[in-house]
């Protein structure tokens, strides 16, 4: 217990990333914006977004493997969900599921409800049309599921696990897939380069904040065994 609350230290991280997102996400709508988009839509950082789309061209391919192994996380949080779904059963009360499985649902819907607001609040659209259609761009919503996610894979076998072989193939393998996620949708093409930047910060700050709320959790749930 006591590692677990030495690794949730820097409770701000969360709230400093979120803001940091915030003020990306301000920046995009206000910083070198031209209509450089699909149809003549506006898109901030123009410059910048126009030379790296035009550098990397666009890849459906990669586009197509990047969408498909999105289930991947979306496999994780079923996992995840189905171990709560079975504490739930055993203990025969939502109060005794582990705080840190509770908390990592409200992580997700929070992630859900991040995606859901850029859809219905589009930010910018996607450099290329998709099916012929236009797409709400930013932020990535790829990016944002992969790096949103795969940190808690990561972070929940950490704590759960006692293999360190275990733990470590936990890190390397969330490691090595979210940076080649990442790289795939950034050289894809169907994203401006912000989009990624975007998902990322929102990402690493919903996740910080995460880990803060589950080292509280894990406080205050030492604190009674301190006083005996």
């Amino acid at each position: 217990m006591q590692n677990a609350i030495q690794k949730g230290r820097g409770p701000f991280a969360g709230p400093a990333l979120l803001a940091a997102f915030a003020l990306w996400t301000a920046l995009v709508q206000c910083v070198d914006v031209r209509p450089v988009g699909q149809n003549g839509t506006d898109v901030g950082f123009a410059t910048f977004n126009v030379w790296f789309h035009e550098l990397t061209g666009v890849h459906m391919g990669i586009y197509l493997v990047t969408d498909w192994l999105g289930l991947v996380p979306i496999a994780v949080c079923v996992c995840f969900g189905a171990l709560g779904a079975v504490q739930l059963i055993r203990r025969r009360s939502l109060l005794r599921v582990d705080a840190d499985l509770l908390l990592l649902g409200v992580h997700y819907i929070l992630v859900v409800f991040g995606y859901l607001v850029f859809e219905a609040v589009p930010i910018n659209y996607r450099p290329v049309p998709i099916d012929g259609m236009m797409e709400a761009s930013y932020p990535s919503s790829t990016t944002l599921l992969v790096l949103s996610v795969m940190p808690t894979l990561r972070y929940q076998v950490d704590r759960r696990a006692k293999s360190p072989a275990l733990r470590g193939a936990a890190t390397a393998f969330a490691a090595v897939f979210s940076a080649l996620m990442v790289l795939g949708r950034l050289v894809s093409g169907v994203h401006w380069a912000t989009d990624i930047v975007g998902a990322a910060l929102l990402a690493a700050g919903l996740f910080m904040t995460y880990r803060s709320a589950v080292a509280y959790a894990d406080r205050r749930r030492a604190e009674p065994n301190a006083e005996g």
